[in-house]
């Protein structure tokens, strides 16, 4: 490990530390916690993205399953006799080894061909185990899920879960340790191998290695972090249905993933706070928070290939069109509120007016519409007269 790297996780350590005392109410616990859950998650699918080439659209298999396991546990641990708060806290760490045991199976039949066969291959089982679980209602609950009670066993210290703090105690705990083992993993032969076997495949063969085992081993390990982080979400929420193994949360993790950007660490964090931020956050301001990510998602794969973690763009940010940039933001999130209000509040008989970033707004008003439509349009102008000067003074 880099001296840089230590420095890093010192800093990570006392950032974490430190989040409880910034903000300490329950609200924000819960939020901390979820998003260390989503950094966990995120830096699991960048040991198969970035380190591997690997793009897989099956994680949400490993995120349920772990999630499944924990349930299951807390249910059946007065029949074991495992009635212990030992036992709840080793719960993800055994969700983990469960999904290694699974991402192993699955994974050799998904890692015998890279790139768009590994990703068909492993949209295939993430819809097949999605579909499976809903054949399976016993096990899984069906439309109603499963829920389960985290606070068991005696109070060693006070230390029950009880407490939104010791759980976001539990859940940083288990991501300092994923970090280190992920910086660890990178460091071996293996992990080595695994971006010779992403950059040139063809190579490696001479020298000894099969690109198979390597993603094989590679794939493994990431759905074994998944499924720990599968397992922190079901001890935070205390619930877990199907919908944990649908096509969206694997998505959601390849999106987050992409937009947080190469870097190892620094990646999954970007990624990680972005998602929570969309999928909690946002999502509670406004019913378009969908689009405003996929938004997102396509200027980062146009724009910024290196994600927001590089920073990288940040150098390639011009001063001057900053204005124009943010009267194109303004402007296309006004129509994209005012449209998304006209066609689900004010169709359903709702008030026309909106309040919007400190503005009321009338849908039925056009002048509203023209000046939210002329502001976007001269944005677009202005910085495309802007690009092609830059372009013009380059040639």
């Amino acid at each position: 490990m880099t001296r840089a790297q230590r420095l890093t996780l010192m800093a990570g350590l006392v950032l974490l530390a430190v989040m409880p005392l910034l903000f300490p109410s329950a609200y924000s616990l819960n939020l901390l916690t979820q998003t260390v859950v989503a950094i966990l998650i995120c830096l699991s699918y960048q040991v198969l993205l970035n380190q591997g080439g690997l793009l897989s659209f099956g994680h949400a298999i490993f995120t349920g399953l772990g999630a499944y396991v924990v349930v299951h546990g807390l249910n059946a641990r007065f029949g074991a006799g495992l009635d212990q708060w030992w036992f709840v806290i080793l719960l993800p760490l055994m969700a983990g080894a469960v999904a290694a045991a699974v991402g192993f199976m699955l994974g050799w039949l998904a890692t015998g061909r890279p790139g768009t066969a590994f990703a068909m291959i492993t949209l295939g089982l993430g819809e097949l185990v999605w579909a499976a679980a809903w054949m399976f209602p016993e096990w899984s609950g069906g439309e109603a899920g499963l829920s389960a009670n985290r606070v068991v066993g005696a109070a060693p210290l006070g230390f029950t879960l009880a407490q939104p703090w010791q759980l976001y105690a539990l859940a940083s705990a288990y991501l300092c340790a994923a970090v280190w083992l992920v910086l660890r993993f990178t460091q071996t032969p293996v992990g080595l191998m695994l971006k010779a076997a992403r950059d040139q495949v063809n190579r490696i063969g001479f020298l000894g290695y099969d690109a198979r085992v390597i993603r094989l081993i590679a794939f493994t390990f990431a759905s074994g972090l998944a499924g720990t982080a599968g397992g922190l979400t079901a001890l935070n929420f205390e619930f877990v249905s199907v919908d944990s193994f649908s096509l969206q949360r694997s998505g959601a993790a390849m999106l987050f993933t992409v937009v947080g950007g190469s870097a190892l660490i620094g990646g999954a964090v970007v990624g990680g706070v972005l998602m929570v931020a969309a999928m909690v956050i946002l999502s509670t301001y406004t019913p378009a928070w969908l689009l405003y990510v996929g938004l997102l998602f396509v200027w980062v794969v146009m724009r910024v290939p290196g994600g927001l973690s590089g920073l990288q763009w940040l150098a390639g940010l011009r001063w001057r069109s900053l204005p124009a940039f943010a009267g194109l933001v303004l402007g296309a999130i006004v129509l994209i509120e005012m449209t998304y209000h006209w066609v689900t509040e004010v169709g359903a008989g709702m008030p026309p007016e909106l309040a919007l970033l400190g503005l009321r707004v009338d849908v039925s008003q056009a002048a509203h519409w023209w000046l939210a439509a002329c502001v976007t349009a001269v944005s677009i102008w202005v910085l495309s007269a802007q690009s092609q000067s830059r372009e013009g003074v380059k040639t």
